[in-house]
């Protein structure tokens, strides 16, 4: 798990809508947290490009992530939130995929499954209606 410094974020803050009543007209509570990936010492360049993938639309094409907080009514809480927020997809991203590894069926499975597709096709043909013959 890597943790990113405080010293590669940058916070801008910002009036914002919703909760707040008359405070939020007056008091600046919503953060914009910018983070440059690229530049950033702190990720291996695999961990920055997922990052980047995961970002989508956070990211921007200078290769800064994004995020936005308005959730909370305190500067405080917003600047928290919007951290937490960047370090979950910094977590996401260190995980390294595992890819599969194909592999083909066994001739023994393969037999079982025409076994029960031919057991099924006569179960299926006694089902209709009897014929002249019957």
């Amino acid at each position: 798990m890597t943790v990113v410094p405080e010293n590669e974020l940058e916070f801008r803050f910002f009036r914002a809508g919703g909760p707040g009543g008359q405070n939020v007209n007056k008091v600046s509570t919503s953060v914009q947290l910018r983070f440059d990936v690229i530049n950033s010492p702190s990720l291996t360049e695999p961990v920055k490009e997922r990052l980047l993938k995961l970002a989508g639309s956070r990211a921007t094409q200078a290769g800064e992530v994004l995020i936005t907080a308005v959730r909370f009514r305190t500067q405080e809480r917003n600047r928290a939130d919007a951290m937490e927020r960047l370090q979950a997809l910094v977590d996401e991203a260190s995980i390294k995929p595992v890819y599969r590894v194909p592999t083909r069926p066994t001739r023994a499975s393969k037999e079982r499954r025409l076994e029960g597709k031919a057991k099924r096709s006569t179960i299926k043909s006694g089902r209709g209606k009897p014929g002249l013959s019957d």
